[in-house]
């Protein structure tokens, strides 16, 4: 059992379950034994490797479709490049080498980077040491007085959330209590919430449904500033348009594990509701929701994949090409990890992204 886990049975032991929520927000942000406060969990060596991890691509593309973005809201002379959540400032450093050929873009950026984790915060550093960083701990942080342009890449799904589950006559919640001495899954008894109303016509009794609260103040600061300043937000997580089913998970070493055997040392996530953050958003409009293996062949990671692979050969050629592969095939990353834009109302959406058309399944 970890010194977390001590912590965690002895609140419950006295004050009774903790939601989803609760448990989620210590184990991976408790400042003394949480998951990010005390290690880099990314690569080889760590638990789980990200997009921009896997290959230099990735962010290549994404960088130059904002520096688009940018040129076509008419090169704004001061904006702020934002990320959250950059884990070793790979995805920031990549966008940061792409764009030093686009004239004016660097001059006119401010990069701020959201991260809590001093860990993190000291590899970031290093790996963008040439790059003009501000770190802060909340969006709220963000310059209120020009445009954001944001990119969150693996940021959603981390926040915690709460589940329910539907009943005759209501919905229980998912929370963490004690059996046999360990922490363990329960349910509370039904009763109607308001906030789960509009999804009573979509589900039926036994059905599971996600909410995340934390993921809503995130949005509302991201589309105030765009509505009133312009710029744009890409968000890219796996998961679906709209929430439905358990999808909470941990994984160790690159495996799956028991999200409720070692809180503190494994990674917990969920698939992210799309739907809910544009319901967040109300001040900008969003693209629909497009799979990542097709906004990437759309912003031409083909051909720049090809390109890349001429300078190379033997075992390091073969890597490129399964990166290339990992990152846009429906098989691997391609469908599971979706985007989506937002951008204010009068403007035009990234390279790559389509309108909303609400007639169409967005799953």
């Amino acid at each position: 059992m970890t010194t977390l886990a001590d912590l965690l049975t002895q609140r419950i032991a006295l004050a009774g379950p903790m939601s989803l929520a609760e448990y989620m927000t210590d184990c991976l942000l408790h400042p003394a034994h949480g998951y990010y406060a005390t290690r880099d969990p990314l690569g080889a060596a760590g638990d789980f490797t990200t997009a921009p991890e896997i290959s230099q691509m990735f962010g290549e593309l994404l960088g130059l479709c904002l520096a688009q973005t940018w040129l076509d809201q008419g090169a704004p002379a001061r904006f702020t490049l934002a990320e959250p959540g950059p884990g070793r400032g790979t995805l920031m450093a990549d966008i940061w080498r792409a764009t030093q050929r686009v004239p004016g873009f660097h001059d006119a950026a401010s990069i701020h980077l959201i991260e809590a984790s001093s860990v993190l915060r000291d590899l970031q550093a290093k790996t963008l040491a040439e790059a003009p960083v501000t770190w802060v701990e909340g969006f709220d942080a963000l310059p209120d007085d020009a445009p954001l342009f944001l990119i969150a890449n693996e940021f959603f799904d981390a926040l915690p959330i709460r589940q329910f589950q539907r009943a005759e006559n209501g919905w229980r919640e998912m929370v963490v209590g004690l059996k046999d001495n360990g922490l363990a899954p329960g349910l509370t008894d039904a009763v109607p919430l308001a906030d789960l109303e509009h999804r009573l016509s979509d589900t039926q009794p036994g059905d599971v449904v996600e909410t995340c609260a934390a993921a809503g103040p995130a949005m509302q600061v991201i589309s105030e500033r765009i509505a009133a300043h312009g710029g744009a937000a890409i968000i890219i997580d796996y998961g679906h348009w709209r929430s439905n089913g358990d999808t909470f998970q941990a994984v160790q070493n690159h495996a799956y594990a028991d999200p409720f055997k070692h809180p503190g040392q494994a990674d917990l996530t969920a698939h992210v509701d799309f739907e809910a953050l544009a319901r967040a958003a109300p001040q900008v409009k969003h693209s629909a929701l497009t799979p990542q293996g097709r906004l990437l062949q759309a912003l031409g990671i083909e051909a720049r994949a090809a390109r890349l692979a001429q300078s190379l050969s033997g075992s390091a050629q073969e890597s490129h090409l399964a990166a290339y592969h990992r990152l846009t095939d429906a098989s691997e990353m391609g469908t599971l990890f979706k985007a989506l834009a937002f951008v204010a109302p009068d403007a035009s959406f990234p390279p790559g992204f389509a309108p909303f058309d609400a007639s169409q399944d967005e799953a």
